[in-house]
């Protein structure tokens, strides 16, 4: 699906930050990315009903501010904000948790950066496991998708964005991205043997296929 997976991962920068909700703690990743189009395509390949689903899920649902989108077999939420073609701001709810997602685009010399920031209540036993990088590697995943579609114009093909971390390119992306995330989090305090601990479970969650996966082997 990639040829450079090392220079592809590269192009995500991270950020892990610390915040609060209503008094609650909070963990913020932040994820940029630059891609070679404008603003006005990006937010359309980033907002539009018919070409979300060319790298990234489907989405139904009263997409307007105040009404609730649900991307299939994921997350749905509430859409607070729009302020086209500039930025947008939804809930992130799956099952009973919700966090919160901002997606800004801002233009730049040769093209427009993605600015994510993704805002979650702090689940301690789960950062223990994880720290920011199994949502952060799910970020920049969809991200390279993001990419791929944007570069070519065509759709993602699904079956190959499925099996991709498990390939020897995927692996090599998740790892340069987990140890991004750890990275980031060590900057925002987390102690440094722990986080990249937690970054190598985050690199077997994405590339270890399911026990009896008619894939493996």
């Amino acid at each position: 699906m990639i040829d450079d997976p090392i220079g592809t991962a590269g192009l995500v920068a991270r950020e892990v930050r610390s915040g609060t909700r209503d008094g609650a703690p909070t963990r913020i990743a932040v994820a940029r990315r630059t891609y070679a189009t404008d603003a006005a395509d990006l937010w359309e390949a980033v907002t539009a009903p018919e070409r979300l689903p060319r790298w990234f899920l489907p989405v139904s649902g009263d997409l307007q501010v105040g009404g609730r989108y649900q991307l299939e077999g994921n997350a749905g939420g509430v859409i607070e904000r729009c302020d086209e073609p500039r930025s947008f701001a939804v809930t992130w709810e799956m099952q009973d948790r919700v966090s919160w997602l901002t997606i800004t685009l801002s233009p730049v010399e040769g093209g427009t950066t993605l600015e994510l920031v993704h805002e979650a209540p702090v689940d301690p036993g789960f950062w223990e496991q994880f720290g920011p990088g199994a949502v952060g590697v799910g970020w920049d995943l969809a991200l390279l998708g993001l990419g791929l579609h944007v570069d070519s114009g065509e759709p993602v093909d699904p079956e190959l964005a499925m099996g991709f971390t498990f390939s020897p390119e995927g692996v090599e992306f998740t790892r340069v991205a987990a140890t991004g995330w750890a990275e980031a989090a060590i900057a925002d305090g987390d102690e440094p043997g722990s986080a990249h601990e937690a970054g190598e479970r985050t690199v077997a969650f994405y590339t270890t296929l399911p026990e009896g996966d008619p894939a493996e082997g």
